[in-house]
């Protein structure tokens, strides 16, 4: 098949990982891919298995760029694509435009997110021939709205190459060196309300009072545009008397080298769609403490493969994080039974299939 991935996005993220993950696997598999992202994208590093030329840097300004609309238009002429398939919101309308400069070539949402579309949407994507959520969360958020045919909605969960989170080396990485405690426990993602650094800080500051073996850890940078997120959890930090304690050391490019050196990983999020860092830490093999979203809870069997908490609720995700730090042995089961539950229903291979046999089946 030959196939065009359309993801705007600059910086990477769970979805963009994704995007890539999924390009670099069809390649493997025999297909021609190619990608529509825009210039100097942090996407575009991460497209490894593209050859260049197949790479089309283009200025997508949002949903109402005719001339984007246009230039993919133009790609799937040239290039004879089969099938398109867009990934972000801004997106689906330039993607839909295209299609239809294009002889209607079928085109495939994936909804990344548990952000509602608007009702707009139902007129301007009323031809897309499947919708992909990455979580039956998703998928049940998206059939409230009402904007596709519920047969159109199909979940495919993400999928990861496990591979890549084995075999790391026993030092710290360079970013943990300078932390002296005997255990880290850590968090990654955007800072930002929806992910809970906030929560995060404050049962660090409950466990901080009965253990001075542990330092914390933020891994993520505030994409807002004043930085306001980040002066926030900062003020917070001192405010709590734990600036030797908890650590923010931004965005970091390499995180499966550093997950495995984590002692607990922790999501404290209001709102997860599906949670990749969560997978990701947990094929490194590293036991997973939870806020109880949509996401992580299709994620996360409570007591088997990880612990889930209420959310919003420092107190109990401070508890879940003691227990397991005063029971290594129940740590090891979690990380045990984790790693099997990512081999066995959310590989690389299988979202991959999933996503192949969506393509057969718009096409025929």
């Amino acid at each position: 098949m030959r196939i065009l991935q359309i993801c705007s996005a600059r910086d990477i993220g769970g979805g963009e990982r994704h995007v890539a993950d999924l390009a670099n696997a069809l390649v493997a598999r025999g297909h021609d891919v190619c990608a529509a992202v825009n210039p100097n994208a942090a996407l575009i590093s991460e497209l490894r298995s593209l050859p260049k030329e197949n790479i089309f840097e283009l200025r997508m300004r949002g949903a109402a760029d005719i001339v984007a609309s246009e230039k993919i238009a133009a790609i799937v002429r040239g290039r004879n694509i089969n099938i398109i398939h867009a990934h972000v919101a801004r997106d689906y309308p330039l993607t839909a435009m295209a299609s239809a400069r294009s002889s209607g070539t079928p085109f495939v949402l994936t909804r990344h997110v548990l952000f509602p579309l608007s009702k707009l949407h139902k007129l301007i994507l009323r031809d897309a021939s499947r919708v992909i959520t990455v979580s039956n969360a998703v998928a049940e958020a998206v059939k409230r709205r009402n904007i596709f045919d519920p047969e159109k909605v199909v979940t495919i969960h993400n999928g990861l190459d496990v591979g890549r989170f084995q075999g790391i080396g026993s030092s710290r990485p360079d970013a943990f060196r300078q932390l002296k405690a005997d255990h880290l426990v850590g968090v990654v993602g955007n800072i930002g309300g929806v992910k809970g650094q906030d929560i995060f800080v404050r049962a660090a500051a409950i466990i901080a009072r009965e253990r001075s073996d542990i330092d914390f850890v933020i891994v993520g940078e505030d994409r807002s545009r004043r930085g306001e997120n980040l002066r926030a959890i900062e003020t917070l930090v001192k405010e709590l008397g734990l600036t030797e304690r908890v650590h923010l050391i931004g965005w970091q490019s390499d995180i499966p080298s550093m997950l495995p050196h984590l002692d607990i990983y922790v999501s404290a999020s209001r709102s997860e769609s599906f949670g990749l860092a969560m997978l990701e830490a947990m094929a490194a093999g590293v036991p997973v403490v939870a806020t109880a979203t949509g996401g992580a809870s299709e994620i996360i069997e409570e007591g088997v493969s990880g612990l889930l908490v209420p959310i919003g609720d420092p107190d109990a995700l401070a508890l879940a994080v003691s227990n397991l730090l005063d029971d290594p042995s129940l740590g090891r089961r979690l990380a045990e039974n984790g790693l099997e539950k990512v081999k066995t229903s959310f590989s690389l291979n299988a979202m991959v299939d999933a996503t192949e046999r969506i393509y057969r089946e718009v096409l025929k």
